[in-house]
């Protein structure tokens, strides 16, 4: 689970100008103004790979919900040779083949669980010096990390074996920050009992199929009352909007925002349209845009491989595709995040830090042991083909994952998510959408600075 925390004077410059453009839209349904407890709101500066966040995550462990947060202490060191640093369902996955790695070379190790925000936490203790050797983290983190002289570079000598987009998410200022372990991304779900049409090639003919078969919904995806930009990336792309261009070396450049470019007010207008339709809502949200798909309520769902489970549990006959884009459009890109083992930079025992991440390069044994109890599509090539035929559900994801764009990892992302996912449930609403996007940039740019 990503770190959370409130946004600053940007945000409240674009909430009071969406005020003056939605005034008087409501929410699509009457379970429209409950309180949405979505992370990938104007809360966040990144969003969640899991639909559910864990509430403590979000400051919602206390008595409103909304009141001062708990301040937040990173465990101490533990007494090891090795030290590392997970989420609690990463660390879990890594106890044993972590302990079995450092059996085999003579050492000990300890894989600590911290909750909390993770990567500010590890930041603060590796400054310290009394943080871990080796950080569990997703890539999106490696902007932040490598500011603030956090993790060291860490050489990988072939990657072939590894795919392209996992590569290109660890590559920061032309060095590789991390070595990939598994990577996720948004497919669409199918349930094919609802449509007979289980590779729509486009949105629009998706739409007509999921409301031929006579479902509830057509599409769920998940939205809520502030907005969901991770979720909405694959129609915004393929509107033709972007959210950073890019430098002649292929790096992202800051100062080009694209939510209020020709192509991001064209994204805004279809996906607008879509909110007049229907299609899209508010009210679908992190809390019922599983289940109902789970519950068949819904000829199609846009979410990714944390939605398998729930899916099988719901006895679900679904298909797994690509996601369609608009017939005006071009190819819908998801977000693509990348989960990666990094080596701080102060980490008492750097060296044995280098000798795990080195094995991880040329050994599948740690990443096939996480996978057991902690199932994510693999970002090693090998490890992908030794898998797919008992979990071709994973496999697909891989596959999917290949055509979507990573997460940008610049430290000014952070300003991205919160304006531009409001931005989203305010056109869906019935905001222009064309004001809508230009405050939203607007407000991303006085962010950034």
């Amino acid at each position: 689970m990503r770190s959370t925390k409130t946004r600053g004077l940007g945000l409240v410059a674009l909430t009071a100008a969406l005020a003056l453009v939605v005034a008087g839209c409501g929410s699509d349904d009457a379970n429209g103004d409950e309180p949405d407890n979505d992370p990938t709101q104007a809360q966040t500066d990144t969003p969640p790979q899991e639909e559910d966040p864990d509430p403590d995550e979000n400051g919602e462990g206390n008595e409103n919900g909304y009141g001062e947060e708990e301040e937040e202490v990173a465990p101490d060191r533990a007494d090891a040779d090795l030290v590392i640093w997970a989420d609690a369902v990463k660390a879990a996955a890594l106890q044993e083949p972590a302990a079995a790695w450092g059996e085999a070379n003579g050492i000990t190790v300890a894989v600590q669980s911290v909750s909390g925000s993770l990567r500010d936490l590890f930041i603060t203790a590796d400054q310290a010096g009394n943080g871990p050797d080796v950080l569990l983290g997703a890539h999106d983190w490696i902007g932040a990390l490598v500011q603030n002289s956090a993790i060291v570079p860490v050489l990988i000598p072939d990657t072939s074996d590894f795919s392209p987009t996992a590569i290109e998410a660890v590559t920061f200022n032309g060095q590789t920050f991390g070595v990939p372990y598994g990577v996720e991304t948004l497919g669409l779900f199918v349930n094919n009992d609802l449509t007979d049409v289980p590779e729509p090639a486009t949105i629009e003919e998706m739409v007509e199929a999921g409301r031929a078969g006579g479902a509830e919904h057509p599409l769920c995806l998940q939205l809520g009352l502030g907005g969901d930009a991770y979720h909405m990336q694959p129609l915004f792309t393929s509107g033709g909007g972007y959210i950073f261009g890019k430098n002649p070396d292929g790096s992202l450049n800051a100062a080009d925002i694209g939510v209020d470019s020709d192509g991001g007010l064209a994204a805004a207008e279809l996906i607008g349209a879509l909110g007049t339709d229907g299609v899209l809502r508010t009210s679908i949200d992190w809390t019922n845009s599983i289940p109902l798909f789970a519950e068949g309520q819904c000829a199609y769902l846009i979410s990714g491989p944390w939605a398998i489970t729930p899916i099988i549990e719901g006895g679900i006959d679904y298909t797994i595709s690509v996601i369609p884009g608009f017939a005006a459009g071009g190819q819908a890109r998801s977000f693509a995040t990348v989960n990666n083992f990094y080596v701080a930079a102060n980490g008492i025992n750097q060296a044995f830090a280098q000798q795990f991440v080195a094995d991880i390069l040329v050994s599948s044994d740690v990443v096939l042991g996480m996978f057991v109890s902690n199932q994510m599509p693999p970002a090693q090539i090998s490890l992908m083909t030794q898998i797919e035929a008992d979990f071709s559900d994973m496999a697909k994801f891989g596959e999917l994952s290949a055509a979507a764009d990573p997460m940008p990892a610049i430290p000014e992302m952070s300003a991205v998510w919160g304006p531009l996912g409001q931005s989203y449930a305010a056109v869906v609403d019935g905001a222009d959408p064309a004001e809508t996007f230009r405050a939203a940039a607007a407000a991303i740019r006085e962010a950034i600075g």
